[in-house]
């Protein structure tokens, strides 16, 4: 039996069972006899499902059903957004016009819809930064929560984790390929704003703000011919 087809049999028995994410998987004799395969074939697909966190092997316990995150998503636009910057190509600057696209696609639908307690946390959020700022500090944790907190309003958990997937893999490349710091008051300015125009019900407004937040993202990734790998240093704590 092919491997790609003993990983889709795995795939439908954890659907089929109703199984969560913690949950044991059959042993791996019982996998054997569930599927009719060799014991080799059998642990070669249940590695290639952990390298994808749809299982997880715990060596001397059993085979548990993965966290199912999507980890792997993120390595992947990394990797291929480093090795597309390294072929000449604007990888980072497409990788940043997709989380533009769909952040703007968003933000009007918050706009005048949070609740009180989510806005009082921005409030917060951005109270935070404007002091780690002042503190010549990174605003990395902060801003981070802050869109977070943003998005959690729509309720949507799994577009909430392809949002986290998109950061991680931007500011992962962005912090390897780009060395020019953000001005942190700038920062602040346009998560205030952003804060501001979410809260006045102003969807347009928000929108706007969401584009000059992207904008100036964007200002600062000039489009280079294919450069030398950059020597080792230290990463920066930035985010934007």
């Amino acid at each position: 039996m092919a491997a790609r087809d003993l990983q889709e049999r795995i795939k439908k028995l954890i659907i089929d069972r109703r199984l969560p994410s913690g949950a044991p998987l059959p042993t791996e004799p019982e996998l054997m006899g569930f599927l009719g395969a060799s014991r080799n074939s059998v642990r070669e697909a249940l590695k290639a499902l952990q390298a994808m966190g749809i299982v997880e092997i715990r060596h001397g316990f059993g085979t548990y059903v993965g966290p199912m995150s999507l980890a792997p998503m993120i390595e992947g636009l990394a990797f291929r957004t480093v090795a597309g910057h390294y072929r000449g190509e604007d990888s980072l600057l497409q990788l940043l016009e997709l989380r533009e696209a769909v952040e703007t696609g968003l933000v009007s639908r918050l706009a005048g819809r949070l609740p009180r307690t989510d806005l009082v946390e921005l409030e917060a959020l951005v109270n935070r930064m404007e002091q780690e700022a002042a503190e010549g500090c990174g605003l990395a944790e902060t801003d981070r929560a802050f869109h977070a907190t943003l998005y959690r309003g729509l309720d949507n958990v799994l577009l909430c984790e392809v949002l986290e997937a998109f950061w991680d893999a931007f500011h992962r490349v962005q912090r390897d390929l780009m060395d020019v710091p953000q001005d942190p008051r700038v920062t602040c300015r346009q998560h205030r704003e952003i804060l501001d125009a979410v809260r006045s019900g102003d969807s347009i407004r928000a929108e706007e703000a969401i584009r000059d937040h992207f904008g100036n993202i964007r200002a600062r990734l000039s489009p280079t011919g294919a450069p030398e790998p950059p020597e080792p240093h230290p990463r920066h704590n930035e985010r934007v």
